[in-house]
């Protein structure tokens, strides 16, 4: 598969074959549940002069997302192959440029007719400090327009089932993150942040987006809520659920 932007995956299939990136073949099913993040950033003020380090922007979500994938490898019914569908770990480059690199894997799966049952995007997960200076609890954000609700409110039990905070629901405006590249191909896409909207950094996009500004112990609750959806969506017959609900899988999880 050959895509025009740098972009990295790493695929987990139920089997037993590792490749380059970690590609276990199998013919159990073509159902997949993608994970996302991306990792290039941008300088908005003189873009082609300052630096862009990107800490939060989208340093904290590939990163959030990095160890999912690294705490994943190590459960036992993955190894052995045992989970019912897909699982790919997905970086996009020029995600700052226009959603480029999402577009050109999404766009190509779409071609391709792969069978997407979900994509999470984590884009900006480390920045609280605005939510506890307005005396508000610190949440998992997630936004409800743009995205699938289906896929949404089923997000929202992950988070109150596997994070040690709540959520917080909140509206980015637009279709502002990669998830809107499997939305367009016509996959169930959706979007968490690290707070409302209004609370997310203010040091983006700038030389400040620094990783002094992040907290861990929150990315920490991305990650339990990452890995909690992962889980619990790698190992979800959608077949069975799809022939029982007329399609409405996720009213059913």
């Amino acid at each position: 598969m050959k895509f025009s932007k740098a972009s990295a995956l790493a695929l987990m299939l139920p089997a037993a074959t590792a490749r380059h990136i970690l590609k276990e073949e199998t013919d159990n099913t073509n159902s997949t549940v993608v994970i996302g993040a991306h990792q290039d950033s941008i300088n908005l003020f003189l873009p082609s002069i300052l630096a862009a380090p990107g800490a939060d922007d989208d340093g904290s979500g590939s990163m959030t997302i990095l160890e999912v994938f690294r705490v994943f490898l190590g459960v036992k019914d993955v190894l052995k192959g045992k989970s019912e569908n897909t699982i790919e770990f997905h970086w996009y480059s020029a995600e700052e440029g226009g959603l480029l690199g999402s577009q050109a894997i999404f766009s190509q799966y779409e071609k391709d007719d792969r069978d997407v049952k979900a994509m999470l995007q984590q884009d900006m997960t480390g920045f609280v400090q605005r939510t506890i200076d307005a005396g508000r609890p610190e949440s998992v954000g997630v936004i409800t327009d743009y995205v699938n609700t289906g896929l949404t409110d089923f997000i929202k039990k992950v988070i109150v089932e596997y994070c040690d905070i709540p959520y917080v629901e909140t509206k980015c405006g637009y279709a502002c993150s990669d998830h809107a590249s499997a939305s367009k191909a016509g996959y169930p896409s959706a979007f968490v942040i690290e707070s409302s909207f209004e609370d997310s950094d203010n040091h983006i996009h700038s030389t400040d987006d620094l990783i002094k500004y992040l907290s861990f112990d929150h990315m920490l609750q991305h990650a339990k809520m990452t890995l909690g959806l992962v889980y619990e969506l790698g190992f979800t017959d959608f077949a069975a659920l799809e022939h029982k609900s007329d399609g409405v899988v996720f009213d059913d999880l």
